[in-house]
């Protein structure tokens, strides 16, 4: 994905949210234009977003100010994609 002649930001926002409000949180965060995905997960952590912004201070400021403020949203680590592999399901399908 490119900007101009920057190239776009993608990463994963991994999030800790109040007991029982997964949906709700992962509801809210499909609703934001960066937001290309969310995910309600076991483990350490319960909802994972996919996002995209147009560079660096995008991606800070989305995260601050638009992420953080997400009602129940307790905890936030973002991780930003360095390169993608695609798997068997993303290759192009014979029609």
């Amino acid at each position: 994905m490119k900007n101009g002649d920057n190239m776009a930001i993608l990463a994963y926002v991994l999030f800790k949210v109040a007991s029982g409000t997964e949906r709700e949180v992962a509801q809210k965060l499909i609703e934001l234009e960066e937001v290309l995905q969310a995910d309600i997960v076991f483990g350490e952590y319960d909802v994972i977003a996919r996002l995209c912004t147009e560079d660096l201070d995008g991606l800070q400021d989305f995260v601050s100010e638009e992420i953080r403020t997400v009602p129940n949203v307790l905890v936030t680590s973002t991780m930003i994609i360095s390169k993608e592999y695609k798997g068997k399901s993303n290759r192009l399908k014979k029609e």
